[in-house]
């Protein structure tokens, strides 16, 4: 069942049902402001920070669903109604949301009146920006009052949920005409504030919350609304909110437009306050003047939508598969840009206010991110390193408003080093910039004590290097990629549960995960220094890689798969030993896609077994059997029902890995069917099961052992969008930076034909049309670069040129 259509041409997808399964959200925003907003106009705004500055109130795990966000209350006689159906939930005659790049459109109509509700958070200011549009299609004059209302968040969203006894007497406004300023911890900080307002003058307003709603009510029925006129109210302590009263009158055939902008202001701090308490205007106003007619907005959009056809520009696919070419051309592009700026911090899944930016989530994002702004990338990268301790290890989060690492999550995730080799080699791959080593960048964000950024590197691989345990593989830690594999906390102090075990640093847990993690990232690091001069280095992590190489072969293998790890003990976990999780994906996938096993014939054994033991028709799942019983020395992972998470859920995230796995094989068939199953396009029909976004990729979906199989959780913010766009772009399509040029070496499904690739890549742009003539899954016959053919598969760097028109003949 469907409840929309994809609009490929304005890269838009229009819902046409205000009752999704779930609210189905967008995301406004691509520097420092950011909103979240559903189709039915929910969701909430911030500021850098979606925990330490959160300018409006959402309520998380809510009944009703998703409440709270930008409304619009029309009144027109007796009936009310909102543009985007919530919270009033009146019965509409149109409706229909198009979710576009950084913008939404709501389109609404009752009683002949149509309602139009643009918004979007324009490049380089921090506002979001609402432009209502109010048209009377009918043949007689409409009298109609308009309600605006956001409630305001006090800053600190954490604080805003818990601490009442405080936050109940410390809410302040100021009402200047149509402007709403909400100054709540002004008189603390003095430094920052919200503004609401309307380019419009108003016949009412309204701050405080308990006089706009009434007491015992609800947004579903403000009292204000209902009596059609605004008390003015300015709210002091309690709950501060924002709402314009608009008496209006519209002829046959009349549009009028109003224009509401919610924004941050940060003062300069060496500006002058008008007084202790009240607040300076003037940076308020120079941001509303930019935005208070039609032509500026429309302008703005426009800015909005060529930045964008910019960015998505750089890998534009064209074949004769509409569903493939609008996930590779649109939708998972800008899921990677969404998941770059947020990590794992702000989505309907997450709300927050407790994780920060990953080390190891913000590597992987940079995978799928870097080819969009490298710029951007490098500063990421910079970011990322200044998280890591002297020993190589890290923060395994990081806060993105002071950049420094999260206490609370502290670290000792042992996968996390090697992830920065990842991004490191993926950016100079795709920039050729090689002076990223040089920069200089501090430990534990300790200036004192900078090394450079391939000091941090080597610290990355030597702390793998020297943390190994029994079977010569890497110790786990605390967890590797599977933060819910907790191996090593088997002895919990009374009260303590494993997410708060102390004890891991000291256990001899392993994992075959991190070991070909060592080998794919432990080349790539051999790569880089030998690119830089470091001949002998070079030699000696070769040398130990293949170490780790032939101690996955010894140690590693259980007969048909790859093992997933040893616990404290010893024992081994994901081995036909156990009496369940005796197969896990993860070493499948990754072990292949480094190259261990291919030449043994072992690779081909263990991608088998997953589709003989872990396939289903909605994706490839974490494990088999799932665990039905909760044991401690394996921690979290066998805390959740079967089928759920990573007890046997389908981890979206690592599917991409298997489809890489099967393209080092040259199984393309096999490859794009483990692509397409929880691709979003080619699902779209199943949305009642799916139940989240039918355009972007969510973390989970229920396995074959939950009631719910086939039900997809946590959408939006995913290593599923970065890990999938590398898979797709550079595995099955071929597409792949090198150190030295562009290789092309595609892994496609037989039936595929011709199919044309642009590709901007160190400032030329890359013309490649590949066809298939004998319909082979994996193979390059001929490569011909601007009419000379060339040897091998590497589009090689010629000086000066700055277009490639490249013929590839597959065979």
């Amino acid at each position: 069942m469907k409840y929309g259509y994809f609009d490929d041409t304005n890269k838009e997808y229009i819902i046409t049902s205000p009752n999704t399964p779930l609210p189905w959200i967008n995301y406004l925003g691509s520097d420092n402001f950011f909103s979240l907003i559903s189709n039915t106009c929910g969701g909430y705004s911030f500021y850098k920070d979606a925990k330490m500055l959160r300018l409006t109130r959402y309520r998380y795990n809510n009944v009703p669903q998703d409440c709270n966000g930008r409304y619009y209350y029309i009144k027109e006689e007796n009936d009310i109604w909102t543009p985007g159906w919530q919270p009033v939930k009146t019965s509409l005659d149109e409706y229909s949301c198009r979710h576009g790049l950084g913008y939404s459109i709501f389109s609404s109509a009752k009683n002949n009146l149509q309602a139009t509700l643009l918004a979007f958070v324009p490049r380089n200011d921090n506002c979001e920006i609402n432009q209502l549009k109010l048209k009377n299609n009918s043949n007689k004059e409409k009298k109609i009052s308009l309600f605006s209302y956001v409630e305001f968040c006090l800053w600190n969203a954490v604080d805003d949920m818990t601490n009442f006894q405080r936050n109940y007497s410390i809410g302040e406004v100021e009402v200047h005409g149509s402007e709403i300023y909400h100054k709540t911890e002004y008189r603390e900080r003095r430094n920052h504030y919200a503004v609401y307002a309307v380019n419009s003058p108003v016949d009412g307003f309204d701050t405080s919350r308990d006089a706009f709603i009434g007491p015992y009510k609800s947004v579903e029925g403000p009292e204000v609304v209902a009596a059609g006129k605004s008390t003015n109210s300015i709210a002091s302590g309690w709950a501060p909110i924002g709402s314009h009263n608009i008496n209006i009158i519209l002829q046959p055939g009349e549009e009028k437009s109003f224009i509401f902008v919610l924004g941050y202001i940060e003062n300069p701090s060496d500006d002058k306050w008008e007084s202790d308490n009240i607040i300076n205007k003037k940076p308020a106003r120079e941001l509303l003047n930019r935005y208070n007619t039609d032509e500026k907005v429309e302008s703005a959009l426009l800015k909005l939508k060529q930045h964008w056809n910019h960015l998505l520009d750089h890998f534009n696919l064209e074949s004769n598969d509409d569903k493939l070419n609008r996930m590779v051309n649109i939708w998972n592009q800008y899921q990677c840009m969404v998941t770059f700026n947020m990590s794992r911090s702000a989505s309907y899944f997450e709300s927050g206010t407790g994780r920060g930016m990953g080390f190891r989530d913000s590597c992987q994002d940079l995978l799928g991110f870097v080819h969009l702004i490298p710029d951007r990338a490098r500063e990421r990268i910079l970011d990322i390193a200044a998280t890591q301790f002297e020993d190589g290890s890290a923060y395994h989060q990081y806060q993105p408003l002071t950049k420094k690492g999260n206490l609370d999550i502290g670290s000792g995730f042992n996968d996390d080093p090697l992830w920065l080799i990842a991004c490191v080699s993926a950016y100079i791959k795709e920039t050729g910039d090689i002076g990223i080593l040089n920069e200089m960048v501090p430990f534990d964000n300790n200036e004192e004590k900078s090394q450079t950024l391939m000091e941090h590197l080597r610290r990355s691989f030597q702390y793998t290097n020297t943390h190994l345990g029994p079977h010569k593989l890497p110790l786990i830690g605390r967890a590797d990629w599977n933060d819910c594999l907790n191996l090593n906390c088997f002895s919990n102090e009374p009260g303590e549960s494993f997410q708060t075990c102390s004890n891991f640093e000291s256990g001899k847990a392993e994992s075959v995960f991190i070991a070909a993690m060592f080998v794919k990232y432990g080349k790539e690091y051999a790569k880089i220094c030998n690119l830089i001069g470091l001949g002998e280095e070079t030699d000696k992590v070769l040398e130990s890689v293949e170490n780790m190489y032939n101690a996955i072969l010894d140690h590693g293998w259980d007969g048909e798969w790859f093992l997933r790890a040893y616990d404290a003990y010893s024992e081994k976990i994901g081995s036909k030993e156990c009496a369940s999780g005796q197969i896990f994906i993860e070493p499948q996938g990754f072990c292949v896609l480094a190259g261990v096993g291919v030449k043994e014939g072992l690779a081909q054994k263990a991608l088998d077994s997953v589709k003989e033991r872990l396939d289903t028709r909605y994706g490839v799942m974490l494990l088999q059997p799932a665990y039905t019983k909760y044991h401690l020395n394996l921690g979290e992972i066998s805390s959740y029902p079967p089928g759920y998470k990573e007890n046997a859920g389908i981890f979206c995230h690592n599917n991409p890995w298997i489809s890489i796995a099967e393209t080092v094989l040259g199984r393309g068939d096999r490859a794009f069917e483990v692509y397409s199953k929880i691709c979003p396009a080619y699902i779209e029909d199943i949305s009642e099961i799916h139940r989240t976004e039918p355009y972007v990729y969510s973390q989970m979906i229920a396995g074959r052992d939950a009631a719910a199989h086939g039900e997809a959780k946590n959408s939006w913010l995913t290593g599923t969008a970065a890990w999938t766009f590398v898979n797709v772009s550079q595995y099955i399509l071929g597409i792949m930076p090198a150190y030295d040029g562009l290789s092309v070496d595609p892994c496609i499904p037989k039936s595929m034909d011709t199919f044309k690739i642009k590709r901007k890549f160190r400032n030329a742009t890359y013309n490649i049309t590949i066809h298939n003539p004998k319909h082979v899954e994996k193979g390059v016959k001929s490569l011909t670069v601007n009419g000379q053919e060339m040897e091998g598969i590497l589009i090689p760097l010629l000086p000066g040129v700055t277009q490639y028109d490249v013929t590839v003949i597959m065979g």
